[in-house]
């Protein structure tokens, strides 16, 4: 899955909110980005076998259409037809349509958008939160980091806290960063979407966690491309 691209600039824009939003708070910021969650290889695999079967089930209903077909392409006039070679034709063709299928899925933005957005959703929050538990999670002195996760073609986004954050709100406070994130995600501004995604999520944290003297920077302000 290729890397999306993201400017200097970019990375500017979302360090310096993150290192505002977290001026005020004990609370960490960690923003992660990626242009796919997941290559959905399984999905592939299903979408193909069902075209394998379809064309399997078209050579029984119709099978002189199929055969008819096969002689022209080959110049087989009048050709007689064997079991064994009726056999070979519905595998071979099966075989093409799958790979085809397969290739199609894999390859072109067919792939996705065949997946259920409920599996595309389910696959980001897996993702997001293997890269919370890996770069978040209990890596602060008080429990105290948030991830803002973006994943570009999928356009989904998650919120995961920390436990002595995710004690003190429930799941709907991130909803305005999210909301925040919508508008300039939808016109290409990534940097600025998840910038403004950070400065809600740095509101909640002074409300619940207000930084004190002695608060040390405990994770990177950088947005990390994945």
């Amino acid at each position: 899955m290729a890397k999306p691209a993201m400017t200097a600039s970019d990375h500017k824009i979302v360090s310096d909110a993150v290192a505002a939003a977290e001026a005020g708070s004990a609370g960490e910021i960690v923003t992660i980005v990626t242009s796919r969650s997941d290559a959905y290889h399984d999905i592939a695999l299903i979408w193909s076998a069902v075209a394998a079967l379809l064309t399997m089930t078209a050579l029984e209903i119709a099978p002189m259409v199929a055969l008819g077909m096969v002689e022209r392409a080959l110049g087989l006039w009048g050709h007689d037809w064997t079991p064994r070679g009726v056999l070979g034709v519905a595998i071979t063709l099966a075989a093409l349509k799958f790979m085809a299928v397969y290739l199609l899925m894999r390859f072109t933005p067919l792939g996705l958008w065949l997946t259920p957005r409920f599996i595309r959703n389910a696959r980001v929050r897996s993702r997001a939160l293997t890269c919370f538990r890996v770069g978040a999670e209990s890596r602060t002195s008080g429990r105290t980091g948030v991830l803002i996760y973006v994943s570009l073609d999928e356009h989904h986004a998650e919120i995961i806290a920390d436990a002595a954050i995710a004690s003190k709100v429930v799941p709907d406070t991130w909803g305005y960063a999210m909301k925040a994130m919508l508008d300039p995600l939808r016109a290409g501004q990534i940097a600025q979407g998840i910038a403004a995604a950070v400065a809600e999520v740095g509101k909640v944290l002074a409300e619940h966690l207000p930084r004190h003297a002695d608060d040390a920077n405990e994770l990177p302000d950088r947005l990390i491309e994945v």
